[in-house]
């Protein structure tokens, strides 16, 4: 048995932007994503000297190493095309220089990257016909039916234990099979290839993007908030697509984080770490704890969080540990959309004040939100423009509602109506945008002329 993890190309082909119509290619970021999506990137195929945004693969990373531990390191390949920022010619080059050694051919995928990803999955099996095609991602939870003569084995959720069932002969569709808290603390570190470890960029909040090489880790898996559009918690690390069941949270002990930063920071000289978790910062205990680890690296660290699941004294144990920078997800400027439609029940009045408390701290605030939400009017995401100006961020990301299969967004489109989510309505003229980049660029002109 031997496997390649991949994360196969996405580009799609050139666009003009900007005042001078300057052409540049459109890129994918899939694996690692929350919301998988296309943008106009500065890097081209074959050619990744620019730092455009590249998320981790978290999933193939510790699923990587988890096979390695099992089957051994001669049997478990790894391939990040999209960090490598690689061409279609040279990955088929690259299977063609190992199809005599892989058995197993594994594909993360999601709504906005189906179609694409479908036709290349197609390519590669009638390129190598003895290749056995696992598809795993958001998109193994659509409930289509599988081609068994394209597609030996589906993964739903995270993979780590479900990999091991179908190397070891089995296939078809396999239900979620999450690691335990204790299997969690208990798994090797998630794989990082030496050659391109550092191509991974975010860029927020500030000033991480002048901290580089950076590293993305996890201090927990999932989420108990139920964001109408967020896809991990409802399709990778639960099974709640519609967003009126329990979803649990496992955490990362502070001695397998001190293991994995000490592993970064000394093996490959990451000069900053960013916790790209659901939510980081859940539990004021286990935030003090996390900042614990961080106060012994002293280097520049940075969260994922939520301004409302934080203490004051939380927040300056934070940056008194060298945090120098947090992202918080508002969604929307609307108190309506934020209870109604996203289900995020977050008091914006008291985001205004959490984001100047933290800014007297000397971080940074980067403040993320989307439009083009079902249910949504002009003049809601006018008042977003407006809470922006109003507030202190930093820094802050704009970007379209995709659908992605397996959140309640989507469920909501097929079901028409769903009692979390009282607000939402997906009618005929909503847009059903699978590709948030896309959906984002259509609403930018009219939202400017206001």
């Amino acid at each position: 048995m031997s496997i390649l993890f991949a994360n196969p190309p996405w580009w799609e082909g050139k666009e003009s932007r900007g005042l001078f119509r300057k052409k540049r290619w459109r890129r994918g970021v899939r694996a690692g994503s929350r919301w998988p999506f296309t943008f106009l990137g500065r890097c081209t195929p074959d050619n990744s000297r620019a730092k455009d945004y590249m998320p981790y693969p978290f999933f193939l990373g510790y699923a990587t190493t988890y096979a390695t531990k099992e089957i051994g390191k001669d049997r478990v390949f790894f391939r990040d095309s999209i960090a490598l920022s690689e061409s279609y010619k040279s990955f088929y080059k690259y299977l063609d220089e190992i199809k005599n050694k892989i058995e197993y051919f594994l594909i993360e995928s999601a709504t906005p990257s189906w179609d694409h990803d479908y036709k290349l999955i197609k390519e590669v099996k009638k390129k190598h016909p003895h290749l056995k095609i696992i598809v795993s991602g958001p998109i193994s939870t659509s409930g289509q039916k599988w081609d068994s003569n394209i597609i030996y084995a589906v993964l739903k959720g995270e993979y780590e234990k479900n990999i091991m069932k179908v190397l070891n002969g089995k296939d078809g569709v396999f239900n979620h099979d999450l690691l335990t808290k204790e299997e969690m603390n208990e798994a090797p570190l998630p794989y990082y290839d030496k050659y391109i470890y550092d191509k991974y960029f975010d860029g927020n909040p500030i000033p991480m993007n002048k901290l580089f090489p950076q590293a993305h880790i996890w201090s927990s898996r999932g989420c108990p908030f139920k964001c109408i559009f967020c896809v991990w918690p409802a399709a990778m690390t639960g099974n709640d697509p519609h967003g009126d069941g329990k979803r649990a949270v496992r955490q990362y002990t502070p001695e397998y984080i001190d293991n994995l930063v000490k592993e970064l920071t000394g093996r490959y000289k990451f000069k900053a770490i960013y916790f790209d978790d659901d939510t980081f910062n859940i539990g004021n205990r286990h935030t003090e704890k996390m900042s614990e680890v961080m106060s012994k690296f002293k280097i520049p660290w940075f969260a994922m969080c939520r301004a409302d699941t934080s203490k004051k004294e939380t927040w300056k144990t934070m940056s008194d540990s060298g945090c120098q920078g947090v992202k918080l997800g508002v969604e929307s400027g609307s108190q309506v959309v934020v209870d109604k439609i996203v289900n995020k029940h977050l008091d914006l009045k008291y985001v205004q004040e959490v984001v100047s408390y933290i800014r007297s701290l000397d971080m940074s605030v980067h403040g993320t939100f989307t439009y083009g939400l079902p249910g949504e009017t002009k003049n809601d995401m006018i008042k977003t423009k407006r809470f922006i100006k109003e507030t202190n961020f930093s820094t802050v990301q704009e970007s379209g509602t995709a659908e992605i299969e397996g959140t309640p967004l989507h469920a909501l489109i097929n079901e028409e109506k769903l009692t979390t989510y009282p607000g939402a309505i997906a009618d005929e003229n909503y847009d059903r945008q699978k590709d948030g980049g896309k959906k984002w660029q259509s609403l930018v002109k009219e939202l400017q002329n206001n």
